[in-house]
């Protein structure tokens, strides 16, 4: 008797598409969410458009596949928040979750992906993936923040790749595992050394190509790394999410200005 499959995870895709409305401001002529990825458009202080992705059930599981894809079009503005952190949880099956992110910038544009942390928890299996492809105008501001386990627990296994393009040509290309069953060392002084809350700042401006940051440290476990492009790269260590917060938010003053 052949035993019954197991039954797939959940697939769901939200996309966002930004235009320029002509008035100086930023439209949204496709807002969609599917499943667990809501949607909203919420106040914007400026002439940019905001939207704030809203979880609508536990996600992403093991075996689900989540994808959330943002189109920003010349001389548009976009804003992303989340409403609260995301929880990669283990699922019935065992089988690893995906989360995939797809960033399209265009000339003259700027996109705000700031997003609440990713808390990969003890059993979950979870490969996020961010791409953003970027013209050679565009403007960049993308925030990522990792917690390893909840409080007082391991935590599971997470792999998280960023790759971005500029006007074609690569810009940055990063991945690193963590938790049971990534490579050996990565709990490693060479690496985390013990800490539970890792992100970075990736800032894309044009007028870096002029006047590129200098490398810098900021304090024990923060680095500043120009690119080979119109490029910063800030990678923060810390012990726990909140002092990571801190570190990424004096950083974004220091750079995004």
């Amino acid at each position: 008797m052949t035993a019954p499959l197991a039954a797939p995870g959940l697939r769901a895709t939200a996309r966002i598409t930004a235009t320029a409305d002509g008035r100086g401001g930023t439209a949204l002529p496709e807002l969609h969410g599917e499943g667990p990825l809501a949607l909203r458009r919420t106040r914007s202080t400026g002439t940019g458009a905001r939207v704030t992705l809203v979880g609508a059930m536990s996600a992403p599981l093991g075996g689900d596949h989540l994808a959330v894809e943002a189109t920003v079009g010349p001389g548009a503005d976009l804003t992303v928040t989340s409403a609260a952190a995301t929880l990669a949880l283990p699922g019935r099956t065992g089988a690893p979750a995906r989360y995939d992110v797809r960033l399209g910038v265009a000339d003259g544009a700027a996109l705000h992906w700031l997003p609440e942390p990713l808390v990969s928890v003890r059993g979950s299996r979870l490969l996020a993936t961010t791409r953003a492809e970027l013209a050679p105008t565009a403007r960049l501001l993308l925030r990522e923040e990792q917690v390893l386990g909840r409080a007082g627990e391991p935590p599971g296994l997470l792999t998280s790749r960023l790759t971005a393009t500029l006007g074609g040509r690569p810009l940055l290309d990063q991945e690193l595992s963590c938790g049971p069953g990534a490579p050996g060392g990565w709990d490693g002084p060479a690496v985390l050394g013990g800490h539970r809350a890792l992100g970075q700042l990736l800032v894309v401006r044009p007028e870096f190509a002029a006047a590129p940051p200098a490398p810098a440290l900021l304090g024990e476990s923060a680095a500043v790394t120009p690119l080979a492009g119109p490029a910063v790269l800030v990678t923060v260590l810390a012990a726990d999410g909140l002092r990571l917060r801190r570190l990424l938010d004096e950083a974004c003053r220091t750079y995004a200005g």
